[in-house]
């Protein structure tokens, strides 16, 4: 017995009728998606029309980021990097670093107003 039997044959017709109406189904006419118009908001609206191919604005917006990424590459960085350099390895003080004045010892002179740093007070010398 080769084949198969006339329900399988019936069912397996009906299956292809089925999956052609579906596929059949599945194509868009030219009317379609028929969408409900959008109402943008102002700021929605603003943009919509700022991002337009060939505006104005937006030519003017991308000439400022080229200029300014352009700045950043070739001037700001390369200055930071030098500076970092200079201000790290070759100056002996660093660039804003104050030297802090010298350790005051009992019995030093204190340059600016004559006096002598008084010795400090004794310990007593026993254990605790």
């Amino acid at each position: 017995m080769g084949g198969f039997s006339a329900d399988e044959k019936l069912r397996l017709q009906q299956l292809r009728a089925l999956r052609r109406r579906w596929l059949r189904d599945q194509e868009l006419s030219e009317r379609e998606p028929v969408l409900p118009r959008r109402q943008l908001g102002p700021v929605a609206a603003f943009w919509e029309r700022f991002l337009q191919p060939g505006g104005l604005w937006r030519l003017q917006v991308f000439r400022a980021y080229q200029a300014s990424t352009f700045a950043i590459t070739r001037f700001l960085i390369p200055a930071w990097i030098v500076l970092y350099y200079v201000k790290y390895h070759v100056m002996k003080t660093p660039y804003g670093a104050v030297e802090s004045n010298p350790r005051i010892f009992p019995g030093d002179r204190i340059l600016e107003t004559g006096e002598v740093f008084p010795p400090l007070k004794e310990e007593p010398g026993g254990h605790h």
